[in-house]
């Protein structure tokens, strides 16, 4: 099989994360972008990429380049294509669009053309055309304009690679789970010792942290990707390969917990992680986080996202000042994590973080911090390390 060059997208700030993922995977020519990676890869490893990727949102094939200044050489580009080595008069198609453009201002605009073009040259060859299909189309097509330089690339993925499969029930302000596993991968999170959410919510970071310590693929409970219903679709291949990566899973020998004091919460919680067949792995108990204290030996792991006062109300300067004294006064020896978008709210939790990281959760400007909780006093810690001199 021919290798072809893909493009990976995903969210700002997890574009290295992405890259490694791709170059453990076995990726050719990994090439960082702007909240996109570039690669290349055979079928079966486009396969791969879709299954695997946890920082992926979507993996597209380029299939076209050219420039246009104005909607006739916008037209004239996309009718070059031969339309048919994709799609039939039977099929339906669906186009999305990104603009990064003075030439095209409106999106809708650049789709309808493409459209015409597309259905144009249909008609001129075969006297039918094939149809429109936002929600379940036959081929994905995605077009992107920066200046003058137009990208035609087809979708390999269709819905968005956070759609995992395993949650099915959500509560309020539910996080996108590749932020979820980017967080995971970027706060060092391999499985190696106890794992906690404090305030799990529907228990994605649950999830998502038991798929990483077990090596499942992000997406094995996914139930289609667009390439599925391409006219080259090999489904010995695909299996194949799920039998490939489902080899390269790993026992898993601590604990994941997940507290929330909401009930509604827990119950959607243990719903999702069953729906992921990992509840073997994951423990969830009805608990408000401040009135809990650290329950393992060892280290344990902690990554969680926190309401920021966006959707749910809270008092945020008593919020934050009670989640750094739960930290710092019933968490020893512990490395913890949060996302926040409530800028504000950092400077009441009365701890100084070790790292503090640029994120986006949807729309938010966010940071994602970590605090480390050394078991004793961190004057203590230093002082028994062997002298080195």
């Amino acid at each position: 099989m021919e290798n072809f060059k893909m493009i990976a997208k995903t969210l700002f700030g997890f574009e290295e994360l992405l890259a490694k993922e791709l170059r453990d995977l076995g990726a050719q020519e990994v090439q960082l972008g702007t909240r996109a990676v570039s690669f290349y890869g055979d079928k079966g490893f486009m396969y791969k990429a879709n299954l695997s990727l946890r920082t992926a949102l979507k993996i597209l094939k380029p299939i076209h380049q050219f420039r246009a200044f104005n909607e006739q050489a916008l037209y004239k580009g996309i009718r070059d294509i031969q339309w048919s080595q994709f799609l039939n008069t039977n099929q339906t198609f669906v186009v999305d669009v990104t603009l990064h453009s003075e030439n095209f201002k409106h999106s809708q605009f650049v789709a309808l053309k493409t459209k015409d073009a597309i259905v144009d040259q249909f008609r001129e060859q075969n006297g039918a055309r094939p149809s429109i299909d936002k929600d379940h189309p036959d081929l994905r097509i995605n077009i992107h304009s920066d200046r003058e330089q137009v990208s035609v690339a087809l979708d390999t993925s269709g819905a968005s690679l956070h759609h995992r499969g395993y949650r099915r029930v959500t509560n309020i302000a539910p996080i996108n789970e590749v932020l979820a596993a980017g967080m995971l991968l970027l706060s060092g999170w391999k499985g190696e010792s106890d794992f906690m959410d404090p305030m799990c919510g529907s228990g994605t970071l649950l999830v998502e942290a038991a798929m990483i310590a077990c090596n499942i693929p992000a997406n094995i409970n996914r139930k289609e990707f667009a390439f599925e219903k391409w006219s080259d679709w090999d489904n010995v291949l695909f299996d194949t390969i799920i039998d490939s990566l489902m080899k390269k899973t790993r026992e898993f020998h601590y604990s994941i917990i997940g507290y929330d004091k909401a009930p509604s919460a827990v119950a959607k919680a243990r719903e999702n992680v069953m729906n992921a067949n990992l509840d073997d792995y994951v423990t969830l108990t009805q608990a408000n986080f401040f009135e809990t204290e650290k329950q393992t030996q060892g280290p344990l792991h902690m990554v969680f996202n926190p309401p920021y006062g966006e959707r749910l109300e809270i008092n945020i300067e008593r919020f934050y000042r009670e989640l750094g004294d739960t930290l710092k006064q019933s968490y020893p020896g512990t490395a913890a994590w949060f996302i926040t978008a409530n800028l504000e709210g950092l400077k009441y939790v009365g701890l100084k973080p070790s790292r503090k990281i640029k994120l986006f959760n949807g729309s938010l400007e966010s940071r994602f911090v970590n605090y480390e909780l050394y078991a004793g006093s961190r004057k203590a810690k230093f002082q028994n390390l062997p002298d080195h001199e």
